[in-house]
């Protein structure tokens, strides 16, 4: 069933819920209203002939004559005979007997002997009793005209309410209908075109540009996961050769040194080379699992490292180590952030060797930790020759080195590496061109307080 029709549907049945509500409330008070006038009548003739026993019967007479009441007096003896002395149209017709007296001397009652009628008696004396009915028919079919015209206004109600509503939805439903084909259409792959305009009330509009964010954002994830696909086909490609280059290398010496005619200094030479292969192919199968480590398992920890600490520490072993470089730090003491220790330590590794690989080893470098809002921000610069594009996001097994030398450009993994452990500790890694002329690494944390 469509939204439409129940909505429809829904607004009918409130409205006529609500009418019979309403008009069964009214035809109550109606009722009520009826039986207190009719009650205060019986009472009227009761009350003329209270106090004066002997002039009961003429006077309670004499009331409902001159009134033209029209009520049942009956007298009932204590032999339980029946004697009635006024008999109206409706007049009771079911002799009252001596206990329906007794019990409505005090006040208006009614009796299972007497249906359809309401009582009161009075003592008029000698141990008779005056019993004064009226008739409550008249006030049942009004009641039942009156539930039948609320029923009738409830259901002309309920189609009045069904017509303004089909006007008063009818662009907005329409709308919906086109944006819900359009949704449809984008479902099965179809071309979407331009989106339906959202013309009606401000909740058609809002889900119509809530609907139009919905597909510009899957039609860019759709160009990501198609770009995703073809960066792990490459990086399939590439790992595959990368790790097939050293075992072809290890292979060549392996069936060199199964030879009978090696000499001892070539044999020495070829374990080294083998023995250099072996280790290049093990860091790079290190970097790889750590690579799956970091996308696989993105995590900041729960440890609070102590960031600050642990630069500095960095910066003051890198200074020993390339003891011709002009190092300068500016490092605020007390920063920490929430990760893994190792991740982090890895990742300042990583940055210190991409510089000492790419650099030469008189070049100046500069390392700053700075406070940004709440966030952290760690820029590792150096004055080489920097990068042919910055701001680009690392691809796997990219050297930047146009001989793609595994000697000088490394495994092609230490700037993803870096990358993929900053978006996994909810930060970001960029590049940019560095004052010192050469590449400025840029990376930005939460701050832990």
């Amino acid at each position: 069933m469509k939204l439409a029709t129940r909505l429809t549907i829904l607004l009918a049945c409130l409205t006529t819920v609500v009418a019979l509500s309403v008009g069964m409330y009214a035809v109550n008070l109606s009722t009520r209203s009826e039986y207190a006038t009719l009650d205060g009548t019986i009472n009227s003739v009761v009350d003329s002939g209270l106090g004066h026993p002997n002039t009961a019967l003429s006077d309670a007479l004499n009331v409902v004559q001159q009134q033209n009441y029209n009520l049942t007096l009956d007298v009932i003896d204590p032999s339980n005979t029946v004697t009635q002395i006024n008999s109206p149209p409706g007049a009771l017709r079911k002799h009252p007997t001596l206990a329906d007296a007794r019990n409505s001397l005090s006040r208006v009652n009614t009796s299972a002997n007497l249906p359809g009628f309401r009582i009161r008696s009075l003592n008029v004396g000698g141990g008779d009793f005056l019993l004064v009915a009226g008739s409550t028919s008249e006030i049942t079919k009004q009641n039942r005209r009156l539930a039948l015209d609320v029923a009738l206004a409830g259901l002309f109600a309920a189609l009045a309410v069904m017509v303004l509503a089909r006007l008063l939805m009818r662009r907005d439903l329409q709308t919906m209908e086109r944006l819900i084909a359009y949704a449809s259409n984008v479902a099965k792959g179809g071309e979407s075109g331009p989106i339906p305009p959202g013309l009606g009330s401000r909740d058609v509009r809002e889900l119509q540009a809530a609907l139009a964010t919905m597909v510009v954002a899957l039609h860019q994830r759709i160009a990501i996961e198609t770009k995703s696909v073809e960066t792990m086909q490459q990086f399939i490609g590439d790992a595959s050769h990368e790790l097939r280059t050293p075992l072809t290398v290890i292979k060549g010496y392996n069936e060199l040194l199964a030879g009978p005619s090696v000499s001892e200094p070539l044999q020495q030479r070829a374990l080294e080379r083998v023995q250099r292969e072996i280790e290049r192919m093990e860091a790079l199968v290190t970097d790889l699992l750590l690579l799956a480590e970091v996308r696989e398992v993105p995590q900041s920890g729960n440890e609070r490292v102590a960031l600050s600490s642990l630069l500095t520490a960095h910066v003051d072993e890198f200074a020993l180590e390339n003891p011709r470089r002009a190092v300068t730090s500016d490092i605020e003491p007390g920063h920490f952030v929430r990760a893994r220790n190792d991740f982090v330590d890895r990742l300042i590794i990583n940055a210190f060797n991409n510089v000492v690989r790419h650099t030469r080893e008189d070049v100046a470098v500069s390392v700053r930790l700075l406070r940004r809002g709440s966030d952290l921000e760690m820029r590792i610069e150096d004055g080489g020759e920097g990068l042919p594009e910055y701001g680009l996001r690392p691809q796997r097994f990219g050297r930047h080195d146009s001989s793609r030398s595994r000697e000088t450009g490394g495994s092609g993994l230490g700037m993803s590496i870096m990358n993929d452990i900053a978006e996994a500790l909810h930060g970001s890694m960029t590049t940019a061109r560095s004052p010192l002329g050469g590449l400025a690494l840029v990376f930005v944390f939460p701050r832990s307080d």
